[in-house]
């Protein structure tokens, strides 16, 4: 199994080992020397990716009527200080060999929020004697990595394990562990450096999970290939009785949402752009991965995501990749990038921008790692253009839309449009914004069913923003305010426009009092968020709110940073703020951030940190997302960020 090596995010330390080499029979056995390490053992630790599933010595293995019996042996419930007991050792001669750096992992289920870790165990291959120090023992949320919730190297001794009862056994030592409180959900603790002073191996005994006990039961094992094998004999020690109260404890390592039914990481390749769904379900985006920025593809195999780069940017006038990408017609990925070759700005000083497009190589490539072939399909040209623009939507017959929020021709902002021809692209500004009642500032943009365009502008109208439509007329194009806020109870500086199947339109806007911006609020110097919806009606549009956040944290901060629309036209929308940390239970001392079911008024995913920048959903009702802190790469605030999903429970 490959296993991506986390920085600790929350202390977790458990392991405590069961042995099975106690009744080493004849004065003879104990002048042996230790075995030596299998030939398989050598070849795989010539690959550290892989866990190697390896036979034991038949030496180390009992005599078969006391194996027997202990593995028979049956316990009718978990001792107190069990969170999980996977089972006794079986007495079978293969386990995993867990030395030479690559990983072993099998998973384990806790109940009830805020249960503290306090310890493991597991069955190991051991002589009487032999110690167990510096093992690496990690705490993850999926058997790939995902988010680490503790990562530490521990010590084991023989001696009486609590709770389990079977035999001598290997232990983590007095004041070697400190664990974590980790929340119900479902885990992964990984064993690497596993050897006894020789040098030897460390078996971990497999184990049939007859006899486990706890949720979960048996648990999963896994290694670097497609399917798994049975688990293992371990134990997880903790306080089996806590409560599901939710304390600030809860929320120590605030940077990072903690597990939770349906939420996951799938890649720590985080941070960057929103990510964008292909009609075969794999994602596209760009990262900061690199120098000047990345371009990936993140494809489902046999239920594993795995990570490829395609293209990484070059700077300068090839550019540096800075948001979304459009897929279009054909499957290429198109986007913005900052650089190229002219500058713009009041004092020149900013470099344009510029459009790409990215698709495969013109030859068949022979492995999944071949780098696409990035082109340059337009380069802002100055102010008056729609300079430092980004990409939207492609309409039906392969125009590619877009907005630039400082372009035009009065620097308010304007729409443009990019057409396909045989000799190029070909670039024209469809609108341009005078920052007056017809709006300012755009700050999205999506293509409607009727071929129509219709966005959001953060300025203009009444001073606080409006929604837009453009409607192709004769041989230009045509503005049509449809709605202009107020700044008192609808708010003010709109986005995040989505549109559902019958044609209403969905976006967000910041509310409070901080000077003149007031939206009912009985709180001073507080801002919240609020979701509106446009419905087409005869002669115009109708306004209405759809969900004020005002009372998810009381008198916090949160606002709305994105809306999303699945298949069936439910509407979901991601929030946070940088004031209090929140969850549906109540505020505390930290940040907040969260997904949630906007018709249902339900919380799918909350975490303690503002770190739900943007949402996209799939044609099966699966969200995505990406974060710039936590993930598999880091702690808190030092993490490279992750791109997690929410399945439907």
């Amino acid at each position: 199994m490959h296993f991506q090596h986390n920085s600790p995010i929350s202390p977790f330390r458990t392991t405590y080992i069961l042995i099975i080499a106690a009744f080493l029979i004849s004065a003879a056995v104990t002048t042996l020397a230790q075995n030596s390490v299998p030939p398989t053992a050598v070849q795989a630790a010539k690959m550290p990716q892989f866990a190697s599933r390896l036979a034991h010595p038949a030496r180390r293995v009992q005599p078969k009527s006391q194996v027997f019996a202990r593995a028979t042996r049956r316990r009718d419930q978990l001792d107190s200080n069990d969170i999980y007991d996977n089972g006794p050792i079986n007495g079978n001669t293969d386990a995993w060999s867990i030395n030479f750096g690559f990983i072993v992992s099998d998973s384990f289920t806790i109940t009830n929020n805020q249960t503290p870790i306090t310890g493991m165990s597991f069955g190991a291959w051991l002589f009487p004697g032999d110690t167990l120090t510096s093992v690496e023992v990690s705490i993850t949320s999926d058997e790939n990595g995902g988010t680490s919730y503790f990562d530490q190297t521990v010590n084991f001794t023989q001696g009486s394990c609590p709770g389990n009862g079977f035999g001598f056994n290997v232990c983590t030592e007095s004041g070697s562990f400190h664990g974590p409180t980790l929340n119900a959900g479902t885990y992964w603790v990984n064993l690497q450096n596993a050897s006894v002073p020789s040098g030897d191996p460390v078996y971990w005994d497999e184990n049939s999970g007859v006899d486990c006990q706890g949720q979960g039961c048996p648990s999963s094992a896994s290694e670097n290939t497609i399917g798994s094998i049975p688990s293992e004999s371990f134990t997880i020690l903790g306080n089996a009785t806590t409560t599901t109260t939710t304390s600030s404890t809860y929320w120590s390592d605030y940077s990072c949402p903690p597990p939770q039914p349906g939420f996951h990481e799938i890649d720590s390749h985080g941070g960057g752009s929103d990510v964008t769904i292909g009609s075969a379900g794999n994602l596209y985006g760009t990262s900061p991965n690199a120098p000047h920025g990345q371009l990936y593809e993140l494809a489902q195999r046999a239920g594993r995501w795995f990570y490829s780069s395609l293209y990484n940017f070059l700077g300068g006038s090839n550019g540096s990749a800075s948001g979304p990408v459009v897929i279009g017609p054909e499957g290429g990925l198109y986007g913005a990038a900052i650089g190229g070759v002219q500058t713009c700005g009041d004092d020149g000083a900013s470099h344009c921008g510029l459009i790409y497009e990215a698709k495969p190589g013109p030859t068949a490539c022979a492995t999944a790692l071949c780098s696409w072939d990035e082109t340059t399909i337009y380069q802002f040209t100055g102010n008056n253009d729609a300079w430092d623009g980004s990409v939207s939507a492609f309409d039906s017959v392969g125009n590619l839309y877009g907005i630039s929020g400082r372009g035009g021709q009065y620097g308010n902002g304007a729409v443009f449009e990019l057409s396909s021809s045989s000799g190029g692209w070909t670039e024209k500004i469809l609108y341009s914004f005078t920052g007056a009642s017809d709006g300012g500032w755009p700050s999205s943009l999506l293509v409607g069913h009727d071929g129509k365009l219709y966005g959001t502008a953060q300025g203009g109208g009444a001073g606080y923003g409006i929604v837009f439509q453009l409607a192709p007329s004769g041989g230009g194009w045509t503005e049509n305010v449809l709605y202009a806020f107020t700044g008192t109870t609808d708010g003010y500086n709109p986005g995040g426009l989505v549109r559902d199947s019958q044609g209403n339109l969905f976006g967000f806007t910041n509310c409070g009092r901080y000077g003149y911006y007031y939206c009912g609020s009985q709180f001073y110097d507080v801002v919240y968020g609020l979701i509106f919806a446009l419905s087409p009606s005869d002669g115009g549009w109708q306004f209405g709110l759809v969900y004020r956040n005002s009372s998810d944290c009381e008198t916090e901060g949160i606002i709305f940073h994105a809306l999303a629309i699945d298949a069936t036209d439910n509407l979901y929308a991601a929030e946070g703020g940088d004031t209090e940390q929140c969850d549906p239970g109540g505020c505390y001392d930290y940040y907040c951030g969260s997904v949630l079911h906007v018709p249902s008024h339900n919380f799918l995913v909350t975490g303690s940190a503002d770190i739900f920048d943007n949402l996209s959903s799939d044609a099966n009702g699966n969200l995505y997302g990406t974060t710039d802190t936590c993930g598999g790469l880091g702690t808190p605030f030092r993490g490279g960020g992750m791109i997690w999903q929410y399945s439907p429970q």
